[in-house]
């Protein structure tokens, strides 16, 4: 992997990082998962660079990577906000959306909200699809919530503490720090009534092993964005795009080469 220096700049108000590479006019705006940074999608940027024709946009999130947290607990939107003031601040009119898992959280809420911005959305294993509904487990949730974070039994139940969040799939929230009310708003918001909205071309890309965010979720986004296609990756998991990362970048090119008729 080629290595690469961030750029500190400050926008919506933080001291965020960002690492803008290619010099191509597709300018893609890479939004990353939760707990990840401007990394995760450097090896799909180096690649897609590669072929020709593009300018990638990666940030760190704020909270993550060099980032600075946000003032207050923030949802969905805010970070939505956050990305569209990134644009304004680079001047840029319209970009391609590549979001995965968190970060299709956000392109689900821009892509509803700001479609005159957006040109095609790439949704790799995105979070935002709902559980159904399970009042025991919820019910679970939110007493070993309650108990397992009073004063002094932290470090007393630790691994008992991490073995319950783990098997009620909750990790996230134990490793969130700082950010675990933000944590809770995020994931607590149904965004299916934004995919509902989405009017720009939308893949979806999947990994048939990813445990979560299951490919059920991906199937019930095809199903609710209007105009959107899914590809299955086989034995990928929930990094699938680094799991068969050819042929995700393949796949993405081809689908970012139509919007223009061939040139990315």
């Amino acid at each position: 992997m080629t290595p690469f220096n961030r750029t500190m700049f400050s926008v919506a108000g933080l001291r965020a990082a960002c690492v803008v590479h290619g010099d191509g006019p597709a300018h893609v705006l890479a939004l990353h998962g939760w707990g990840g940074s401007i990394e995760s999608f450097w090896p799909v940027a180096e690649q897609m660079v590669s072929l020709g024709g593009y300018t990638f946009h990666l940030l760190d999130l704020p909270g993550f990577g060099q980032t600075e947290p946000p003032p207050e607990p923030w949802g969905v939107p805010d970070y939505a906000a956050f990305a569209l003031a990134y644009l304004d601040e680079r001047e840029l009119d319209r970009v391609h959306l590549l979001g995965h898992s968190f970060g299709g959280r956000i392109s689900l809420v821009l892509g509803a909200e700001q479609a005159r911005r957006i040109d095609r959305m790439v949704l790799v294993d995105s979070a935002g699809v709902p559980n159904p509904a399970n009042p025991a487990r919820d019910l679970a949730v939110k007493t070993a919530r309650g108990i397992l974070s009073l004063p002094g039994l932290n470090r007393l139940y630790e691994p008992a503490r991490r073995k319950a969040y783990e098997q009620m799939g909750s990790t996230d929230y134990l490793d969130a720090g700082a950010l675990k009310e933000t944590f809770v708003k995020v994931v607590e918001q149904d965004l299916l009534p934004y995919a509902a909205r989405v009017s720009r071309p939308t893949l979806l890309i999947w990994g048939d092993q990813d445990q979560d965010t299951p490919l059920w979720q991906g199937r019930r986004l095809e199903q609710t964005i209007p105009d959107a296609g899914l590809v299955i990756l086989s034995g990928a998991g929930h990094f699938s795009y680094l799991d068969r990362l050819p042929d995700f970048v393949r796949i993405m090119h081809h689908f970012l080469q139509d919007a223009s008729g061939g040139a990315a």
